[in-house]
């Protein structure tokens, strides 16, 4: 396809690299008007009429989602997200706070929708964890879904006649709005909104299909019809590239393309390094449509199920019941490859309106994870029930976040054995032991760490949080997160004194912190002594590939070395001398 060229008006704008690859097309901008909704009061007599509204709305959006799913055919992990999306837009805490407003303030129900939608997302957006902030997107989109179906229009405007190479250009795409381009010449996303861990990015990576996400102002700077190049490596935009952008584009493109078929057609073979030495490489994911997809990258199971999305903004915590069959439906779709299910990481500022808990000065240093799941048992016995009947039906075991003393391991295990008692004295499968083990992630825990290898059945790292809080910086601040570095030698020591508890009693220990999904951090933790990673599922094949490159013994003298630095600056350095010019094209993205 030929492109005209202005060099005089290109422009690169900057976002997330949210998918990688690089594409070249024209842009069509969609979805910059959300759908619209009246502001209007109800008589008495219409309330009724009002709610019967909602329920069709809920059954038209429904099918409408349904139809998607089909449209997507076999690739298991879209249809996964989207029928996620049919059980959110049937959301019985949604559906109360819309009945609430048409029979008390008599509002219409198009109004009540977009109130409550607002006020859910608007809480979600406030929350410090990064997951759950990229919540708020998909409540938003459940709530467009419904006001479209409230109106006749639940497809919304649709996309234009595309008559080529094309890049769709929006504020945010649900994975609604991704699923129904899949037979289009759709060749590349940019959105306003959304980051890595965002639904837009996840089904892009799981189209193959370049996406850059959280771009400031592109609806404003891009206009349809514009030669965009989408730089899924960078995190780049080209607006109206010049000839020689172009070029250089398409070499990257088919560069990419070549590195990663060779990493698709090596997926599932078995990661060992380059001489043979065995490494179990592991997902961390949210949501089941990501289980199905980490199986589709080659894990090894699931080494990290956050379970903190089912408690998103609800008036009352999820039934055991709810519980137990999204945590089946993600054992099963592993079996018989082991789960680790973590108990909710949620704290005081995310969630008052499920657990009223009093607002705090710090909340991160506050009621929070294991803490606040001690802190109400009947809610967290709930949770660990839904837990032990799920172990029925694969390999499951069971993981407490932000542990900081071995008091509190003892009394999770208590009430885990009496989750299990009860179980049993109800009659249900499940199984005969479920292994409980703890996150090493406050470095009080880090300290204690040969204590907590006596009586744990496994340690995971979690180097995300280990580093906020052995460094005392904010991972979520743009101007400290330079400060918060894998590669500190504080952070190393830690790590290591971890590993060498874990061989000395004999107890299991995996990584699933985001240095595992780094390329040269996972080489310095292979030499200092991990063979389990949990990463995001789209790093397993590289990671996988990265393994195969490297010996034991050269990742053991490299870490020896960088252990007897000063400086994260050092380290890094150390690192990359060594392993960098062999996983060049990984680091890259490009063979």
């Amino acid at each position: 396809m030929n492109h005209d060229v202005s060099p005089a008006r290109s422009e690169v704008l900057r976002g997330i690299a949210g998918s990688p690859g690089v594409a070249v097309g024209r842009a069509v901008v969609v979805g910059a008007q959300k759908a619209v909704h009246r502001h209007r009061f109800v008589a008495p007599t219409e309330v009724a009429a009002e709610i019967a509204r909602y329920g069709e709305a809920v059954e038209r959006a429904q099918q409408d989602l349904r139809e998607m799913a089909t449209l997507v055919g076999d690739r298991r992990a879209e249809t996964s997200i989207l029928e996620a999306y049919v059980l959110m837009v049937a959301d019985e805490t949604l559906a109360e706070s819309v009945r609430v407003q048409i029979e008390t303030d008599r509002r219409c129900v198009e109004w009540a929708v977009a109130n409550a939608i607002e006020v859910i997302a608007n809480r979600l957006a406030a929350v410090d964890d990064p997951y759950l902030r990229e919540r708020s997107h998909d409540v938003e989109f459940v709530g467009d879904r419904l006001l479209r179906a409230l109106g006749n229009d639940p497809h919304g405007s649709g996309l234009p006649a595309l008559s080529g190479p094309s890049i769709i250009i929006a504020r945010d795409l649900s994975p609604a709005d991704t699923a129904a381009m899949v037979d289009a010449p759709v060749v590349g996303f940019v959105t306003e909104m959304g980051t890595r861990t965002s639904h837009t990015a996840i089904m892009a990576r799981a189209l193959e299909i370049p996406a850059v996400v959280g771009v400031n102002d592109v609806l404003r700077r891009v206009s349809a019809g514009d030669t965009v190049i989408v730089d899924g490596l960078r995190g780049t935009v080209v607006v109206r590239p010049t000839q020689e952008q172009l070029d250089e584009a398409q070499g990257r493109a088919d560069r990419h393309s070549a590195l990663a078929k060779e990493l698709q057609e090596s997926r599932h073979r078995p990661p060992t390094t380059k001489d043979g030495v065995p490494i179990t490489l592991r997902a961390n994911v949210e949501l089941p449509a990501e289980a199905i997809l980490a199986r589709d990258q080659g894990a090894d199971g699931i080494g990290l199920y956050r379970t903190e999305f089912l408690y998103i903004d609800r008036a009352s915590p999820p039934t055991e019941d709810q519980q137990f069959e999204i945590f089946r439906a993600v054992v099963e779709a592993m079996r018989p490859k082991p789960v680790v299910l973590r108990t909710f990481d949620i704290g005081g500022d995310k969630f008052a309106s499920t657990f009223q808990v009093p607002p705090e000065m710090n909340p991160m240093l506050g009621l929070r994870a294991v803490r606040l799941a001690l802190s109400r048992p009947d809610v967290f016995l709930e949770h660990l029930r839904a837990m032990v009947r799920a172990s029925a039906y694969g390999n499951v075991k069971i993981m407490i976040p932000m542990v900081a003393s071995l008091s509190e391991l003892r009394h999770v295990r208590a009430l885990l054995t009496e989750a299990h008692a009860d179980v049993r004295d109800r009659g249900l499968p499940c199984a005969d032991e479920i292994p409980l083990g703890v996150m090493i992630e406050v470095p009080s825990a880090a300290i204690m760490v040969d204590l907590f290898a006596q009586e744990a059945a496994f340690l995971s790292l979690g180097t995300n949080d280990l580093i906020q809080y052995t460094l005392a910086v904010d991972r979520t601040s743009r101007s400290l997160a330079y400060l918060a570095s894998p590669f500190d030698p504080s952070i190393l020591r830690l790590i290591a004194g971890v590993i060498r508890a874990g061989e000395e009693w004999e107890c299991p220990v995996s990584i699933c912190g985001a240095m595992a999904s780094d390329p040269l951090a996972a080489m310095l933790l292979l030499g200092l002594g991990v063979r389990d990673f949990s990463m995001e599922a789209a790093a397993i094949p590289e990671i996988k590939e990265a393994m195969r490159r490297v010996t034991l013994a050269d990742a053991e003298t490299t870490a020896a070395e960088a252990m007897r630095l000063h400086t994260a600056e050092e380290v890094e350095h150390c690192v990359a001398a060594s392993f960098a010019p062999l996983l060049y094209d990984l680091l890259t993205g490009e063979r």
